[in-house]
Order: structure tokens, then C-alpha cells, then sequence
């Protein structure tokens, strides 16, 4: 029915194969169109054995904490925020791309650092000073 795949890069695309949707009807608000057409897609994606992730983007993928993420690995997306079927089909397979795409950029490793000796001796005179001013506010004062 679809374009074959969903494109997330130019270089990387998940085949429609892959991609399993159900269409359920939308819970909440709506009257009768609601509970009587399913307009609601539900898209899984196993990200566990899609053989078109990279693995290190996989890994990446399966260590979020992603309450959308089932026990073995298969990402689970709900679209029912459009009244047809087609909108939240759309919507659904636009919030996968970008959620793959989120986890293709590679966080940065970050590097231990120390405070300059400079710095330290600020934050210290600092210090001093604040307990100076705190000092003056507790002491009686004998103005009479």
C-alpha cells in the first residue's frame, strides 16, 4: 500500500515488512465515530530483530528506557490523535522515523575535568565572604 519503506536517512530505511499495524478503534472522546470506526493505528516495530538497524544504533535503541519498548525488544507506537485512518497512519510511522532518527546521533563522551586552581581559590573567597555577611547579621548589635 505504502512507498515499500519508511525512510528515516537517505541511507537508512526500515521495509514496510517490518512494520506491523493494527487499526483499533481510538479510545477516549469522539461520540459514535469513535466507537464505531477504527481509526486508531497501533505500529509495532521489532527492534530487536530488524535485520535493516545497524547494530550499535539497535543497542542504543533497546537501552532507552522507553515505556514504548515491550520485554523482547518490539517498539510499540500509538497514533489515534486524527479522526482517519490514514492521518494517524501517517502520524504513527513519522513519530517511528523520528525516534530512530533521535537515536542515530551518537552522544558525545564526556570528558573529566578539574577545576583551575584560580577557580577554586574564587569559589573559597566566596565562601569567606558569604559566611562574613552571615556573621554580621547574627551579631547583637549594641547601637543603645
Amino acid at each position: 500500500m505504502g512507498s515499500g519503506s519508511l525512510d528515516i536517512t537517505p541511507t537508512l530505511a526500515i521495509p514496510d515488512d517490518e512494520l506491523v499495524e493494527r487499526f483499533v478503534r481510538a479510545s477516549g472522546a469522539g461520540g459514535q465515530n469513535v466507537n464505531k470506526v477504527s481509526t486508531a493505528v497501533e505500529l509495532r516495530f521489532d527492534v530487536a530483530n530488524s535485520p535493516s538497524l545497524p547494530d550499535p544504533l539497535r543497542e542504543r535503541l533497546l537501552a532507552k528506557r522507553d515505556r514504548r519498548l515491550t520485554d523482547d525488544g518490539v517498539l510499540v507506537i500509538d497514533a489515534q490523535r486524527f479522526r482517519t485512518q490514514d492521518r494517524n497512519r501517517q502520524d504513527a510511522r513519522e513519530r517511528l522515523a523520528a525516534l530512530i532518527a533521535a537515536a542515530l546521533v551518537v552522544p558525545k563522551k564526556r570528558i573529566a575535568t578539574k577545576p583551575s586552581r584560580a577557580a577554586k581559590a574564587r569559589r573559597l573567597d566566596a565562601k569567606r565572604e558569604r559566611s562574613q555577611v552571615k556573621r554580621g547579621r547574627s551579631q547583637k548589635s549594641h547601637w543603645e
